[in-house]
């Protein structure tokens, strides 16, 4: 638990919602370090539980539980809040999601209109802007993450001791593209490619399960995987993330190229995930947007 400030001021306290990775753990710990009090909502059945160690309070909370949530951050003073973690938006789509979830008035009324009377649509960003806004509704303000942790954001360059070939960078190129598209649609943020032909695009079940049917389609491996920011990205959350977990993916299914937007994408792990890229001999590398920027603002 931080101590108070040297001016005898208390600590300031910040929310964190927690869900799935080891990305929350990471900002956790850059919390704590840089001396607030973190209180944080742990997503049921996403979060870490280690996560209880670390901030100075800790409540699990459903995924259905909205008002259950806002009511925890005005309990305890919380007035600004960030997020990390992935949510496995797939549980959303289960048979009797709604009922087995329980939802409360306030996630009732907050999605009304995306769940109940189908009058707006459940992309990932028209729904986290909705939870934006409810929080907001009671004077708890959404921060990005990387703002505490700026040095998550992975920088360009390669992170594998070998570069792209002539050829994979063409397929580099092309997913990027594809990969932009998507996301400007908020479809998904990530693409798999080979010679230049689609070979799974990312939607609702996330990133390790298209490389995983990439893998599936490509027996012979050797694809490319691109995953990118959104154009409209919103850095408060849905912030493109990839760390050892993703590498074992890639790994497993015969990708032999992971490119991922430099400045936009968070990097956990980084010496495991190079080294984990060394010994499998996986490109890994950081691309400067700038680099595809003339043809994509052409498209």
């Amino acid at each position: 638990m931080p101590a108070a400030s040297g001016d005898g001021r208390p600590p300031e306290k910040i929310g964190l919602v927690a869900g799935w990775g080891r990305y929350p753990l990471v900002v956790a710990e850059a919390l704590v370090a840089q001396g607030y009090q973190v209180f944080c909502l742990g997503l049921h059945g996403h979060a870490d539980p280690v996560l209880r160690d670390l901030c100075h309070d800790y409540c699990e909370v459903g995924l259905g539980k909205l008002g259950a949530a806002i009511r925890y951050f005005r309990r305890h003073g919380v007035t600004r809040a960030t997020m990390a973690g992935k949510l496995h938006k797939v549980l959303l789509f289960r048979r009797f999601a709604f009922w087995h979830h329980l939802p409360d008035w306030r996630f009732c009324r907050t999605f009304y209109p995306h769940w109940i009377s189908g009058t707006q649509d459940r992309k990932d960003d028209t729904l986290l802007n909705a939870v934006v806004a409810a929080f907001a509704e009671d004077g708890i303000r959404f921060v990005p993450a990387t703002d505490f942790a700026p040095d998550l954001l992975v920088p360009p360059g390669d992170l594998s001791d070998r570069s792209p070939s002539a050829s994979q960078w063409q397929d580099i190129e092309f997913g990027w593209h594809l990969a932009k598209a998507m996301g400007r649609l908020d479809v998904g943020q990530t693409v798999a490619v080979k010679g230049r032909a689609v070979l799974a695009v990312e939607a609702v079940e996330g990133t390790d399960e298209c490389i995983r049917r990439a893998g599936q389609l490509c027996p012979q491996g050797g694809f490319t995987v691109v995953k990118v920011a959104k154009p409209q990205q919103d850095m408060r959350f849905d912030v493109p993330a990839f760390g050892l977990g993703t590498l074992q993916t890639l790994a497993a299914a015969g990708a032999a190229v992971l490119a991922v937007e430099a400045g936009k994408t968070i990097l956990v792990d980084e010496f495991a995930v190079a080294a984990f890229a060394r010994q499998h001999r996986i490109i890994v590398t950081a691309v400067d947007p700038q680099r595809f920027a003339a043809r994509e603002a052409a498209a």
